[in-house]
């Protein structure tokens, strides 16, 4: 109950219970009582009329008809008038057309005058001589007690002779409707009661998986994203919890990415580092020998000059490639698309290979299925692209061995027959500064296949490399379907 909304919901719940009790008791109160009124003016009206009908009867057999009420003296009559009190159990009158009381019962204090009769008596007498039932509530004040009273006319020889009042006390009455909205209420309180206990149970088990929720949040914003709501229903609140948990799985692996890309920038600084420290330290060894005179040889000071050209030419080489990478990475980078001709292209990387082949007697195969293939791309950057896998082609292929080049059904493939690639190595050779440990590769930068890599995906293109070991590599380039490459 520490909970605000297991108390709000509690709370709501209950006041509308009440509400609807309240409402609930009124009209059940209001339409009981009219009800009970309504049975009891029916069960008076039907005695009222049988009492009537009994000294209509008496009337019409003592040749009453023409003498009216005080015509009619005979035994039979008078012992019924007499007894008409005990027969109803409850007060009877019976009075003239001049509002003569013949019999006045035995409620009140008895021996009325005309003066003693409320003022809606003579009303309901005229009603009643109009040969009408009527009902009436006035006569509770000389009776000194509520009382509800039929009127019923009296007939002998088709005509109206009398009027035969019946009062009966509406206490019972009172009292059965009392009785039952104490029932009622009883029943109200003792339902409200459990509805406190219910409205509760069933606050806390709404609050319960929003508790969770809650939790769940503020393990995420604290930093651990493998907290779950473990909340499994088929509503929103089910919706709500999932959506969190679909959150803490995408910010778990947003965590992974982030220490992924930490551990490749300190990889990069790592790297580029170790790159850039032995080129530099020996240009710095090489000029402190020139010109603390250690070398004086002209030859030798011409052999370090070469070297110091080398290392800077090595130190171009990495700054143009790590600039290269990332214009390439940066999405805002724009790079040509024009309708190109890929033979052009392959043609061209072909000849400025030759003379890396020629040193190590190696043979460059071009294989066209058609002189004009055009695809829509950067010439530059696709040259470059095929460059560097020809290049280093050649350069892990032995010599006298051949290096086939191959463009057919939108593909270009490059294979050579060098030293392969061992299968640890392949899932990482397009990764920045991954070099394999081998002498050929000593040289290189470990940023070509990476270049390679970011110009394929800029031009939509998938690349696929299959290698063994001491057999060759082979790298091929898929253009997409929809790359707009057509052949003539």
């Amino acid at each position: 109950m520490k909970n605000k909304i297991t108390r709000k919901l509690t709370l709501y719940f209950s006041s509308v219970l009440l509400l609807f009790s309240v409402i609930i008791g009124s009209v059940f109160f209001i339409l009981f009582q009219n009800h009970t009124m309504t049975l009891q003016k029916s069960e008076l009206q039907k005695r009222a009329e049988t009492m009537a009908g009994t000294i209509s009867k008496y009337l019409s057999g003592s040749g009453g008809a023409g003498g009216g009420m005080m015509g009619g003296g005979q035994m039979g009559y008078g012992a019924y008038l007499h007894f008409l009190d005990d027969i109803a159990m409850t007060d009877v009158w019976v009075v003239d057309e001049n509002l003569n009381l013949l019999t006045s019962g035995t409620m009140g204090e008895g021996n009325y005058q005309y003066s003693d009769l409320p003022p809606d008596a003579e009303a309901v007498v005229k009603e009643v001589f109009q040969n009408r039932i009527t009902f009436s509530e006035g006569f509770s004040g000389l009776l000194n007690k509520p009382t509800l009273t039929v009127g019923t006319p009296i007939r002998s020889g088709g005509r109206v002779v009398g009027a035969l009042l019946l009062h009966s006390p509406v206490e019972g009455i009172n009292e059965a409707v009392s009785q039952g909205f104490l029932i009622l209420a009883a029943s109200i309180l003792t339902a409200l009661l459990l509805s406190l206990l219910l409205s509760g149970i069933l606050a806390v088990s709404f609050t319960k998986p929003l508790r969770k929720m809650k939790d769940t949040a503020l393990s995420l914003a604290n930093g651990d994203y493998s907290a779950k709501t473990e909340v499994r229903q088929k509503d929103e609140i089910g919706e709500l919890a999932g959506v969190i948990d679909v959150l803490s799985e995408r910010l778990e692996a947003a965590r992974r990415e982030s220490q992924k890309l930490y551990r490749l920038r300190q990889d990069f600084t790592a790297n580029i580092s170790h790159e850039l420290r032995t080129p530099v330290t020996v240009i710095r060894g090489s000029l402190e020998a020139l010109c603390d005179g250690v070398v004086t040889d002209p030859e030798q000071i011409g052999s370090y000059h070469r070297q110091m050209l080398s290392e800077s030419m090595f130190l171009q080489r990495l700054v143009n490639d790590l600039l290269d990478l990332s214009r390439l990475q940066n999405t805002d980078f724009q790079i040509e698309m024009q309708s190109v001709n890929l033979c052009d292209v392959l043609n061209d990387v072909v000849r400025s290979v030759q003379h890396l082949a020629e040193p190590k007697n190696i043979e460059i195969i071009l294989q066209e299925s058609s002189p004009i293939c055009t695809v829509t791309g950067d010439y530059g950057r696709l040259r470059q692209m095929l460059l560097i896998i020809l290049d280093n082609a050649v350069k892990f292929s032995p010599n006298g061995s051949a290096v086939t080049v191959k463009s057919e059904d939108q593909s270009v493939s490059i294979r050579d027959c060098g030293i392969g690639i061992a299968p640890e190595d392949l899932p990482y050779i397009f990764d920045r500064f991954y070099k394999t440990r081998s002498e050929e590769n000593k040289s290189g930068s470990g940023l070509g296949l990476a270049i390679a890599k970011q110009i394929a995906d800029r031009h939509g293109i998938q690349v696929f490399v299959e290698s063994e070991q001491r057999k060759g590599t082979e790298f091929r380039f898929q253009f997409p379907q929809n790359y707009g490459r057509s052949r003539r």
